[in-house]
């Protein structure tokens, strides 16, 4: 008995843009601007519509940064890149034709509590869309995890000034309600102002979800004592 033919693999948008429009150029361009043990992860080109005077910009997620190259008109190309810890914002905007990718990033001290300074808005217009929206994901993935290696480095730091002690593991009944009025009683219990100023900064990384109830507790504890 003869076993049915398996279909022919489905090529995707990325392998038709490589095969069929002349990408190979620019995607040995990337790779070739890749530093030992960095990954691609998603790639997007514009789509020509988008670039009838100028050649195509390719934007590119790797495991560490989101690069783009600019290719010019008479050979060589030029290129930026964003870490990851730099990222502030992203935005896709997906349309008839094509997606937009609007990405927001300051420069900042690796897991610097601080934050990043001298925010730009960074536009990739027309972009094939099953494309950027697999870049847009990547984007959004690494977002969220250096905001929470940004709160650990600032719970940290927070821990550190108010004595350097370790949260319980069993955490305590969060008492939300009520904290706001923390400083000013601290002030009426002679508390002095270094107390002061960190029940304060405690009380404002609670605000902004920081911490968690039960941390906020914790820390208001131990600098009362």
């Amino acid at each position: 008995m003869n076993e049915p033919l398996s279909a022919p693999p489905r090529r995707t948008e990325a392998s038709l843009d490589a095969d069929d429009q002349g990408l190979t150029a620019p995607l040995a361009d990337l790779r070739s601007v890749l530093i030992p043990e960095e990954t691609l992860e998603a790639w997007a080109v514009q789509r020509r519509v988008f670039a009838l005077t100028r050649r195509r910009l390719l934007i590119a997620a790797t495991s560490g940064r989101l690069i783009w190259i600019t290719r010019k008109l008479l050979g060589g190309f030029d290129v930026s890149n964003i870490r990851w810890q730099d990222l502030e914002d992203v935005t896709l905007r997906v349309g008839m034709l094509g997606a937009d990718l609007l990405v927001r990033a300051g420069r900042a001290a690796d897991l610097a509590s601080e934050g990043a300074a001298g925010s730009r808005l960074y536009e990739f217009p027309g972009l094939r869309k099953a494309q950027a929206q697999a870049v847009y994901r990547i984007c959004q993935a690494q977002d969220q995890a250096w905001r929470e290696k940004r709160r650990v480095r600032e719970l940290e730091e927070l821990r550190a000034r108010s004595g350097g002690f370790q949260m319980p593991g069993g955490g305590l009944t969060g008492a939300a309600g009520g904290s706001a009025a923390i400083p000013e009683a601290a002030r009426s219990a002679g508390l002095d102002s270094d107390a002061v100023r960190r029940l304060q900064e405690a009380k404002k990384m609670l605000d902004e979800r920081l911490i968690t109830d039960s941390e906020y507790e914790a820390i208001k504890a131990r600098i009362l004592s």
